[in-house]
C-alpha cells in the first residue's frame, strides 16, 4: 500500500479541464487560459506538457488559469486586470530549475508567501510556508540573515516547505538553503552561481518571480476570491485590503465602558512598534483563528486554524516552546529535540543533555519574553490574552471591537504590557 502511494506521489496526472475558461459577470466577461509547461521527464527526460501535477493529494485532478482578457469593475471596486500575474503566469524560463511539475499546494506556497512578503519590501526578508501557511518569517540585515532566522523560527517544519525571499538570492544565503529539504525556492533574481549551488537538491523547484520588485503595486488591488461549497455552488467576495502601513495606523488601545473610558497606560516602544506592525502584517496570511507570537522582526510560534482564541493562543505558545528547544538541541548537538529525547530514552544518550534543554528552555518561555502577541481578531475575554501575558509577552496588536474590551486593556495594564487597535480584522479562511 505505502509503495502504491509513493507512486501516486510520482505521477503526473492528465486531467480534464479545458483550455480556456469564461466567468460572466453580468455583461462583463472574463477569459482565463489554462497554464502548462513542458518540463523534462525525471525518469526518461522526454518533455511532457502538463499543467498541474495533481491536486491537494495525488488522485486529485487540477488546472491552473491565468486572467487573460477582460476588465472587472462591480461598485467602486476596479478588480485586478490582464498583465500582472504573478504565480499564475510562471514560465518554462521562470522554473530554472523545474524538479517536476509542480502541484497545487507548490502554487499556493508561493503565492500566499507573495501574499504575505509584499508588505516586507523595506528590508531583506525570507518568507518558509508549509501547507499555505507561513511557518517562519524574518526580516534581516542581510537576506542570509533573514534566511536562517526564519527557518530557525520553525526548522521542522520548515522541512519540505516554500521558501519567498524579496531580494536576489545570493551566494551566502544559497548556501545556508541547500543544508536544508524544501520543495521550493522562489526569488525576484539568483546571482551567479547559486542556481548550481541550490541545484544539489535534484528535485527542487527553483523559480524565478519577476514582477516581485512591483509586489508593492499589489498592496491597493483586489481580486475576485471564490470558495466553492459541497453542493458546488459558490461564494464569491472581493479579497480584503489591509489599511496598516505604518505604526502611524496603529491606535493605542481605548473604549468607554458604562461611563467610564478605560486606555492603556503604556505606550510602546519604538522596538515593540516594529513588531507590532511586522506581526500584523504577517497576520494577514496565516488561516484564521489565529495568534502568532513575534519577537525582533522574526516569528517565534505561529497558532493557526483554530476555533477558540484561548486554545490557538496556548497552540502558538506550545510551539514556540519546542521550536526554542529545537533550536538549542541543534546548535548544541546537532540533532532534532526529538531525536536527542528518543535517544536519553533507549539510553544512548545521557538525560542531563536534555534536562538542560528543558531547563533553559522553560527558563526563557520559550523565547516569548518580551514579544509582541498578535491576534486577528478580537479577544472576546481576557483568558486568551492572559495566556500571553503568563509568558511575559509586553504588547498586543488586535483589532479591538469587543464588548469587553475594558476587561482585556485592564488585564495589560496589570501586567505593564501595551496595546494597539487596527480597527479592522485580518480573517482568512
Amino acid at each position: 500500500m505505502s509503495q502504491d502511494l509513493k507512486k501516486m506521489y510520482r505521477t503526473v496526472m492528465a486531467d480534464h479541464f479545458p483550455d480556456t475558461l469564461t466567468i460572466g459577470f453580468g455583461d462583463q466577461v472574463l477569459r482565463y487560459r489554462k497554464r502548462t509547461w513542458k518540463i523534462a521527464d525525471e525518469k526518461t527526460g522526454e518533455l511532457i506538457e502538463k499543467g498541474l501535477r495533481y491536486g491537494e493529494n495525488p488522485g486529485q485532478e487540477a488546472a491552473l488559469y491565468q486572467l487573460r482578457e477582460g476588465h472587472l469593475t462591480l461598485g467602486d471596486c476596479r478588480f485586478i486586470e490582464p498583465g500582472l500575474g504573478l504565480a499564475s503566469a510562471i514560465s518554462e524560463a521562470d522554473m530554472i530549475q523545474a524538479g517536476k511539475h509542480p502541484g497545487k499546494t507548490n502554487l499556493t506556497d508561493l503565492d500566499n508567501g507573495l501574499n504575505l512578503i509584499k508588505f516586507l519590501t523595506a528590508k531583506p526578508a525570507a518568507v518558509i510556508l508549509k501547507h499555505n501557511n507561513p511557518c517562519g518569517v524574518a526580516h534581516g540585515a542581510t537576506l542570509a540573515e533573514a534566511y536562517r532566522r526564519a527557518n530557525r523560527a520553525d526548522r521542522i517544519a520548515a522541512f519540505g516547505g516554500c521558501l519567498v525571499v524579496n531580494r536576489a538570492l545570493d551566494r551566502e544565503t544559497a548556501e545556508a538553503v541547500a543544508e536544508n529539504y524544501l520543495e521550493v525556492v522562489a526569488a525576484p533574481e539568483f546571482a551567479d552561481g547559486t542556481v548550481d549551488i541550490l541545484a544539489r537538491r535534484a528535485n527542487l523547484r527553483i523559480i524565478q518571480v519577476r514582477r516581485m520588485d512591483r509586489l508593492s503595486d499589489y498592496l491597493t488591488r483586489r481580486f475576485v476570491d471564490f470558495k466553492s461549497l459541497v453542493d458546488g455552488g459558490l461564494i464569491i467576495q472581493q479579497s480584503p485590503l489591509n489599511r496598516i502601513m505604518g505604526p502611524e495606523d496603529l491606535q493605542l488601545a481605548e473604549t468607554v465602558h458604562e461611563g467610564q473610558t478605560y486606555r492603556i497606560a503604556r505606550r510602546p516602544s519604538a522596538a515593540e512598534l516594529n513588531d507590532l506592525l511586522f506581526g500584523w502584517l504577517v497576520e494577514q496570511a496565516v488561516t484564521s483563528n489565529s495568534v502568532l507570537y513575534v519577537k525582533d522582526e522574526c516569528t517565534v510560534g505561529i497558532g493557526t486554524g483554530e476555533q477558540d482564541r484561548v486554545g490557538v493562543a496556548e497552540i502558538a505558545v506550545y510551539k514556540a516552546y519546542q521550536k526554542y528547544a529545537d533550536a538549542l538541541c541543534f546548535d548544541r548537538h546537532g540533532l532534532p529535540y526529538k531525536d536527542l529525547e528518543l535517544a536519553v530514552d533507549q539510553g544512548r544518550r545521557p538525560r542531563a543533555e536534555k534536562d538542560a534543554i528543558d531547563r533553559d528552555t522553560a527558563e526563557a518561555k520559550g523565547g516569548l519574553r518580551g514579544a509582541t502577541m498578535v491576534s486577528d481578531a478580537f479577544f472576546p475575554f481576557r483568558d486568551g490574552l492572559d495566556v500571553g501575558l503568563r509568558q511575559g509577552i509586553t504588547a498586543v496588536v488586535q483589532p479591538g471591537g469587543s464588548m469587553r474590551d475594558w476587561e482585556v486593556i485592564e488585564a495589560c495594564n496589570e501586567a505593564g504590557a501595551t496595546m494597539v487597535f487596527t480597527g479592522q480584522r485580518a480573517f482568512k479562511h
